[in-house]
């Protein structure tokens, strides 16, 4: 990412003149609409003149917002040394006091009687120290691995109740960014904020034309403050780095991402983007509802979004008041996440429980979209690949994985590895991988990656805070949610539609173990991903077609050749023992049960729930596959593989012939026993001669 440092500029200098005077003449203007708010560019002379968007506008407002360069913030603080090791000393010291507080009390034995004292104390400091510690604040918060419960209870009032800054700044920031006081811009605004976050607050509004709003005002003096902060802070990550070699993680990198984060948020234009992209991406889900932005009332410091009315998911007893589905929502938000995280990459990176609102009508409305974050398509592969290695149990695709998520260098030894993931996951998967919390993971994991060399990726904090937040609203609202139970569905239509070679490839492994097909995994893929909102049986078929008789598609055809053979000559074996029996009791002969192997008789059985669950899923048509068959037929593919079948079938038969009349009893059992054939006839028995 190229980015940039400028230097902290006075609250004025960000006045955009542009926004000013187009906002001045919207104001003259009562007959023109607010959305279409646009002012003229420069052009030759001669030309059409093209206008701006009111989101033009304010996205040009903010390109000389500062963004993260950890580079050149190091260069602006080394020439203040004075202001560095001033912050730094008055840090300590807090930090030095709150711990010898915690050492006094567990020397007069009153840890336990102090403890909500001391926590409520420790939210005190991080709220006085600032943005920077408060987000490191919100970021133990959803660690119950790390802090203790009082700790972690009083540390999630950090999210939401933090000490507002004086309205006179807020509306001051207000007319500079959108030329006009707030009582001129908005028919109504609250007096007083209605909450205060880390980064800014907000009040409720309306708009002239009658709409209510949020509208966030960001805080004082903030890029100077957390320019500083993140600065001491990666300075003392790199110290830790490297004197401390237990600490394998890449805490720089981390602090860099956190850094990145904060700074994008800090530019309310750049959010607004997020949240119309967040829009497009996830706003057509079943239930999920994302906010409008008013681009007309948003500039790099202030932010006008459409008001959600709606209950924090984690306030059981108002949500089951209204009537709503609360385990619903959890599992509307597991989908959503899935695809963030699978499908797009583009994820919401702190879903905490303010962020997260049932709407009146029963819908989920995601909130604040300041901090987000991406997973580039190797590592969603990387993710789902390591899904299926874990069901198959494989432990050493897994270790490989790894390496390709960035966790190991290649040059790492995996053989130690590959049996530590194999004790640590045995214990955890138990009886299925769907019966697993996403934290019990992380929980078996940490020993490992302590003891290993690994090296956990900056990106992956923020899936790790994204997925155990989740589920730790979704355990609140149901003690025996599973979200990876839920979550099986996405992943069974992924490994079944997913055209990419990593996928397909994956899907083999899944299927096919030491050259046998396993019925009964593809029989659980598709009663699994029957169940995903979006699964299309339709396009599934079609892609499977595509891919089975393309080149990839070899290894699948000659399997599919080798299960009709046995599945055929099972059904007609069965069927001819059927008939001899009927004919011997005409002539009072006496026939032998068939004998079928009992692989065989399964994979039938198989066969005909599969054919049950098509029946059974939404948009299988029967009459359309038989409708394919014509097409199918001429193929060379499916001519050549009926070919084989019919030569199969026939080796079969004579095979059974010659076993039934020339052979004695113990060459057939002989054959039998060798495996060159299921024994699947059965054995005429005739009256002895009298």
């Amino acid at each position: 990412m190229n980015v940039k440092t400028v230097p902290p500029a006075s609250e004025q200098t960000y006045l955009n003149s542009q926004t000013h005077t187009a906002l001045n003449n919207l104001a003259k203007l009562e007959t023109f609409p607010p959305q279409a708010v646009q002012v003229e560019l420069d052009t030759e002379e001669g030309t059409p003149q093209r206008l701006k968007s009111a989101k033009e506008i304010a996205i040009e407002s903010a390109t000389d917002a500062v963004r993260y360069d950890p580079e050149a913030i190091a260069a602006q603080y080394r020439r203040r040394p004075l202001q560095v090791w001033g912050r730094m000393l008055s840090v300590l010291w807090t930090f030095f006091s709150f711990t010898l507080s915690l050492w006094w009390d567990g020397k007069r034995g009153k840890t336990a009687v102090n403890e909500k004292r001391r926590a409520a104390r420790l939210r005190e400091i991080l709220s006085q120290l600032g943005p920077a510690f408060i987000k490191i604040g919100q970021a133990l918060s959803t660690r119950p691995d790390l802090v203790p419960p009082v700790y972690l209870e009083e540390l999630t009032t950090l999210q939401d109740q933090l000490p507002a800054f004086p309205n006179e700044v807020a509306f001051q920031f207000i007319q500079e960014e959108l030329g006009a006081h707030p009582y001129e811009i908005y028919a109504e605004i609250t007096p007083n904020p209605i909450a205060a976050a880390s980064l800014g607050q907000v009040y409720k509004g309306k708009l002239k034309t009658g709409e209510s709003v949020a509208i966030k005002v960001q805080r004082p003096d903030l890029a100077e403050n957390i320019g500083l902060d993140i600065y001491i802070l990666r300075r003392v990550a790199l110290w830790a780095q490297n004197n401390f070699k237990m600490i394998r993680s890449d805490l720089a990198g981390i602090m860099d991402e956190l850094g990145e984060r904060i700074y994008e948020e800090m530019d309310y234009a750049h959010e607004g983007q997020n949240a119309e992209r967040f829009a497009q991406l996830y706003g057509h889900l079943k239930d999920i509802y994302v906010p409008k932005i008013y681009w007309e009332y948003t500039g790099r410091r202030v932010l006008t979004m459409e008001w959600i009315t709606g209950t924090k998911l984690t306030n059981l007893e108002a949500v089951k008041a209204q009537g709503i589905d609360a385990p619903y929502l959890i599992e509307v938000g597991v989908q959503c996440s899935l695809r963030q995280l699978l499908e797009h990459g583009f994820f919401h990176a702190d879903p905490h429980p303010g962020n997260l609102l049932a709407t009146p009508d029963g819908q989920l409305a995601y909130l604040d979209f300041g901090m987000m974050s991406e997973v580039k398509p190797y590592q969603r592969y990387g993710l789902l690949e390591a899904v299926v290695h874990l069901v198959n149990r494989d432990f050493e695709g897994l270790a490989k994985d790894y390496v390709k998520l960035e966790f190991l260098t290649p040059d790492t030894d995996l053989t130690p590895i590959i049996p530590a993931l194999a004790s640590v996951f045995n214990n955890a998967l138990g009886a299925s991988v769907a019966e697993l919390n996403f934290k019990s993971i992380t929980d078996e994991l940490s020993a490992v990656m302590y003891e290993y060399p690994f090296q956990v990726p900056a990106y992956y904090a923020l899936i790790i805070r994204s997925l155990v937040t989740l589920e730790g609203i979704a355990i609140n609202v149901d003690p025996e949610f599973k979200v990876l139970s839920k979550a099986y569905p996405y992943v069974a239509k992924r490994l079944l539609s997913d055209p990419a070679p990593e996928l397909r490839t994956s899907l083999r492994e899944l299927l096919f173990k030491e050259g046998e097909f396993r019925w009964n995994r593809l029989e659980n893929l598709l009663n699994n991903a029957r169940s995903s909102d979006d699964y299309d049986i339709s396009k599934i078929l079609n892609q499977a077609l595509e891919y089975l008789f393309s080149e990839r598609g070899d290894f699948i055809r000659d399997r599919i050749v080798t299960e009709l053979v046995k599945s055929i000559d099972t059904i007609s074996s069965n069927a001819l023992a059927n008939a001899k029996a009927v004919v011997g009791e005409w002539f009072g002969v006496k026939a032998n049960q068939p004998v079928v192997s009992e692989t065989d008789q399964k994979n039938l059985e198989h066969i005909k729930r599969i054919w049950g669950i098509l029946q059974a899923t939404p948009g299988f048509d029967s009459m359309k596959v038989l409708q394919l068959l014509p097409q199918l037929l001429i193929k060379p593919e499916v001519q050549n593989m009926s070919q084989q079948v019919v030569s199969r079938l026939a080796q079969r038969a004579v095979t059974r012939l010659i076993r039934e009349f020339l052979l004695s009893q113990e060459e057939s059992d002989a054959i039998i026993h060798n495996g060159s054939y299921p024994k699947t006839s059965p054995q005429l028995s005739l009256p002895g001669a009298k």
